[in-house]
């Protein structure tokens, strides 16, 4: 067995089930879970109490990244089959279509003229951290008080934007390791491959089940999408293809093939990629310290705060214009783009490549990570009760009436300008 695995694994049950045990108190409160197996991670690391043995070159840290980000890309895959692009997909594709881009290329600009990067690194940055995770804004997510509209913006945009994002992570890392033509050439063709296999693999399997020699039983239905993962992944791992893009188009040729088996998936595989998600985030607190805290230089500080509190809000005040949406909803989906899962394997990508600039690049992703979950952890529920008439807070209202009373002011009275 690996070495470490068996503290590790103590570690993950008992705050799993700890986690288990506060689930229900989190749901009401700013309490977060994911945010438990993060402090528990930094509590129990090597700089800390040293009970988990872990290092960023740790095998454990490389093979559960890999395997937890499968997995996630896989069932976000599968939120996105055709049908469900061609319904309901305005104001999502507004926040996919112009918001991770332009939240990719501020964070970026961030980087270079604050902390100094150059641009290949740089924009490997704005690539790590321009996904979102709606585990910190669960609030808002499965609150049902807040807007529909908005709730399905916040949920698509976050289930997609991970797989989005990889391309841009691939390339900007190839980039920043000074590959010649040679190994972009070798890379075009693992992207290509993992591709190919994603959606051959789904629709070869889908395929034989619809033959009338073949008939998935109700008890075994769930399995059929975890099979054709299994497979992809043991596929793409003996060809060396881009296991990443295999599991994403995977899991959107089950959306759009596969709707039985989709759905028959869809609560087992969200508990898989949580469970996966939990434990990465687990190890990822483990490599975090206050004296890793400690190296990162001040203009890397200003660095975070900003990519939180300028990057995606700025990109998506862009990306709603003339979409007419409620102040109190575009301040929402402004504010909750928080850094989580995505961000966290990205990251640990970047440091396992061993790029120039990756410790540099891992300590200021871990830094924005830690700020965003506490940040927006603590917030959701505070600004989900802004929709909800019976607790919105006096401060909110005063602000709101105040707006409607200056926005009065402004327009003149019609009736007034009206000519005899």
């Amino acid at each position: 067995m690996i070495p470490g695995v068996p503290v590790l694994l103590f570690a993950f049950a008992a705050v799993l089930l700890l986690a288990v045990l506060v689930s229900s108190l989190a749901h009401r409160t700013i309490l977060s879970t994911a945010v438990l197996f993060l402090v528990a991670g930094f509590l129990l690391g090597p700089e800390t109490t040293g009970v988990l043995d872990i290092t960023a070159d740790s095998p454990i840290v490389a093979t559960l990244a890999e395997l937890a980000l499968f997995t996630v890309l896989f069932t976000d895959g599968m939120r996105l089959g055709w049908a469900d692009l061609r319904s309901a997909w305005r104001l999502p594709g507004r926040a996919l279509g112009w918001g991770l881009p332009l939240t990719l290329v501020i964070t970026a600009l961030l980087a270079h003229y604050l902390v100094g990067l150059d641009w290949p690194e740089a924009l490997l940055i704005g690539a790590v951290l321009a996904p979102t995770d709606p585990v910190f804004a669960s609030a808002l997510v499965g609150n049902e008080r807040v807007p529909g509209r908005l709730r399905h913006l916040l949920n698509v945009e976050s289930g997609i934007n991970d797989g989005l994002a990889l391309p841009f992570v691939i390339l900007f890392l190839a980039v920043a390791a000074g590959s010649d033509d040679l190994h972009l050439t070798e890379l075009g063709t693992e992207l290509l491959l993992g591709v190919v296999i994603g959606v051959a693999v789904p629709w070869l399997a889908l395929r034989l089940e619809k033959l009338r020699f073949f008939s998935a039983s109700t008890q075994y239905e769930p399995l059929n999408a975890l099979a054709i993962g299994l497979l992809v992944l043991a596929l793409g791992t003996v060809t060396h293809a881009n296991l990443f893009l295999a599991a994403f188009a995977a899991g959107i040729t089950v959306a759009t093939f596969g709707e039985r088996q989709r759905e028959a998936f869809a609560h087992f595989g969200e508990l898989i990629a949580e469970l996966f998600k939990l434990a990465a985030l687990l190890v990822f607190g483990a490599l975090i310290s206050i004296g890793f805290l400690g190296e990162i230089s001040w203009p890397g500080w200003v660095f975070a705060v900003l990519a939180i509190v300028v990057a995606r809000p700025l990109a998506l005040a862009v990306s709603f214009l003339g979409a007419h949406l409620s102040r109190a909803e575009q301040f929402a989906a402004m504010w909750f783009g928080p850094k989580g899962f995505a961000s966290v394997v990205y990251g640990l990508l970047v440091l396992q490549a061993g790029i120039p600039a990756g410790d540099e690049i891992f300590h200021l992703v871990a830094l924005t990570i830690v700020l965003s979950i506490v940040a927006h952890s603590s917030t959701d529920v505070v600004v989900a009760r802004i929709f909800d008439p019976a607790t919105t807070p006096a401060w909110y209202e005063k602000l709101r009436q105040a707006s409607h009373d200056r926005r009065a002011r402004r327009t003149p009275d019609r009736n007034q300008h009206r000519r005899p």
